[in-house]
């Protein structure tokens, strides 16, 4: 359990650490603009990106802002009551997630996948999908 602990201290600012050096982006701007680019049309009402983010509400607007003043997302009205603002991932959103996720897979393979050995990738994705998410069903 100790090294459990170590890791969960340690491993999200490795990788943080390394997001930062080589893009503009800090893991969590990585990561809401993953969690905006995989909804549909690229757009993501704002309390569901703070859920999906396990943010508050307060936590993802500070984000959104500082994405939306350097261009990789817009606030708009959501168009199914206009009530919402939806976060919507810009062209330029999109092209820095892809170059950032160079860097996030370089360094995740380095912190962590290098130091597994001969394992089946994808039974760790998907234990890693259910420690996530344990009303996940397996795959």
């Amino acid at each position: 359990m100790r090294s459990l602990t170590r890791l969960l201290a340690v491993l999200p600012r490795k990788l943080d650490a390394d997001l930062v050096r080589e893009t503009r982006l800090s893991a969590t701007d990585y990561f809401v603009l993953v969690h905006v680019s995989e909804a549909p049309d690229r757009r993501m009402r704002m309390t569901d990106l703070a859920g999906g983010a396990a943010m508050s509400m307060s936590g993802i607007s500070r984000v959104v802002d500082r994405l939306q003043k350097i261009g990789l997302v817009e606030r708009e009205r959501s168009p199914d009551d206009g009530r919402g603002w939806d976060a919507v991932l810009t062209g330029a959103g999109l092209q820095e997630l892809q170059d950032a996720w160079v860097a996030h897979l370089a360094s995740a393979r380095a912190h962590v996948f290098d130091h597994l050995g001969e394992v089946d990738l994808d039974s760790v994705a998907d234990a890693f999908e259910r420690i996530a998410d344990p009303e996940r069903p397996s795959e």
